[in-house]
């Protein structure tokens, strides 16, 4: 028997917390979790699923209009109430955390709610109490970060938007990632005058910049109103609103503000500092391809070591993590390369592996394939909007190392083709593959004719 209280303590009920602490715990390990604000962590309470419900729910505007294509005749213009989104969503979020609490105590893990400092190596101190591990794991996620400007209390974050008292008729997002393209969709279409500020010249850096091209205008054929080139010099409360200057000159009234600017490690008072633990420039944890730290007992996984900051990375990082720990062999290494991902904007976007750009430095000959079309569904619905498939095909091998998608459920439909580009499967694997007809989809089969090399 150790002579630790525990062989294992997480710091953080997150997904990747969670997941590490059942599968240790169903390896015979002793477990405990500390958490100090919501089981589930950003992604349940404050990301990926009330985004994508509230997404689903901005998505019903288009869907109204698209019916009247298909006979369909509503009795009265839809109206929207925010107070039935908002409260339905926590009743879901509720049931969610009360699922997470029981995982751990089905799983045989201690829960304590606090806030867990570290003292040393194998000691941390958690509501009052000092409790000793062989391994302490740090899985604390990130926390949303707001530039310094005048007025900069007056925004909300990712943690608050969804919560809002009142549905802001005039809405503004600052930022260019993920979150900020995500929810100038979201609020413009539950029907929200949208503006999206952003310093740099096109938003969602890093992605193929032909997908970003299309789903800038895409939104913009939607309604949102797009600023790039510019950002937010101070903000100021009024009687009718906030008043947003920005550095272009220009002046915008609206009745909220998402600050959409990043996320940062939630470290701080963990005691991490005291002991010296290595950071990236960053300013994330650096670890080993073991998730240990610089002080090897304490293990670090998921957004506060730098990696991709996605759920299903850190669900991944936490089964490699137990096995190299409390398993009987070393697993193999992550491909974080070839890991898929989704926008979910209006339409939406789906993608795995390279970029066009990356492509073409890796591996220098490239074919590109694409094509964008008007869906069969918008030819009686009457929307303009278009869908664009692309893959980007390595010459000298045929290995398919990229495909992206902008349209409805392109998240789903590039799940099932990032198994193909995971397997390394040719653009003549793809051509052999039989389409189904009358889909978008089979698109990424019938692809024939490169677009350009």
């Amino acid at each position: 028997m150790s002579d630790f209280d525990y062989d294992l303590f997480v710091i953080g009920a997150g997904s990747g917390g969670v997941r590490a602490a059942r599968t240790a715990a169903a390896s015979g390990a002793r477990v405990a979790v500390a958490e100090e604000r919501y089981l589930g962590g950003t992604c349940v309470n404050v990301g990926c699923v009330p985004k994508k419900l509230y997404s689903h729910a901005a998505h019903f505007h288009d869907a109204f209009d698209d019916s009247a294509g298909f006979g369909w005749t509503l009795p009265a213009a839809p109206q929207f109430d925010w107070p039935t989104l908002r409260d339905n969503k926590i009743s879901e979020i509720k049931r969610l955390n009360g699922i997470y609490d029981d995982l751990l105590e089905s799983a045989g893990v201690h829960l304590i709610h606090g806030r867990a400092r570290i003292l040393d190596a194998h000691r941390v101190e958690v509501s009052g109490e000092r409790l000793s591990a062989e391994k302490i794991l740090v899985a604390v996620g990130g926390w949303p970060w707001v530039p310094n400007f005048p007025g900069n209390e007056h925004v909300v974050t990712s943690n608050e938007v969804f919560d809002l008292e009142r549905f802001p008729e005039r809405f503004l997002v600052l930022g260019g990632g993920y979150i900020a393209v995500e929810f100038a969709s979201i609020f413009n279409g539950l029907g929200s005058e949208t503006h999206l500020i952003y310093r740099g010249e096109l938003f969602l850096r890093g992605f193929d910049r032909e997908v970003r091209e299309f789903a800038r205008d895409e939104m913009a054929k939607k309604g949102v109103q797009l600023h790039f080139g510019s950002n937010i010099e101070r903000i100021d409360r009024g009687e009718t609103g906030l008043t947003v200057t920005l550095t272009s000159g220009d002046v915008l009234e609206v009745d909220a503000v998402l600050a959409a600017t990043g996320r940062r490690p939630h470290l701080a008072e963990l005691g991490l500092d005291a002991l010296g633990i290595e950071l990236t420039d960053s300013g994330h944890l650096s670890v080993n391809e073991r998730f240990e730290t610089s002080v090897p007992s304490i293990l670090a996984l998921g957004d506060v070591t730098g990696g991709p900051e996605l759920t299903p990375v850190a669900l991944a990082e936490a089964m490699q993590l137990v096995q190299h720990h409390f398993g009987d062999a070393a697993p193999k290494p992550l491909d974080y390369e070839r890991i898929a991902t989704a926008v979910f904007c209006h339409p939406n976007i789906g993608t795995v592996g390279l970029s066009e750009e990356a492509a073409r430095q890796r591996c220098g000959a490239v074919r590109v394939y694409r094509t964008d079309f008007r869906p069969l569904k918008h030819t009686l619905s009457g929307s303009q909007e278009r869908c664009l498939i692309k893959l980007i095909v390595d010459d000298a091998s045929d290995v398919v190392v990229g495909a992206h998608m902008v349209g409805e459920e392109a998240g789903e439909v590039i799940q099932g083709i990032a198994i193909a580009v995971r397997a390394g499967l040719t653009k003549a694997d793809f051509d052999a593959t039989v389409g189904i007809h009358p889909t978008g989809a089979e698109e990424f089969v019938t692809l024939r004719t490169p677009s350009r090399t």
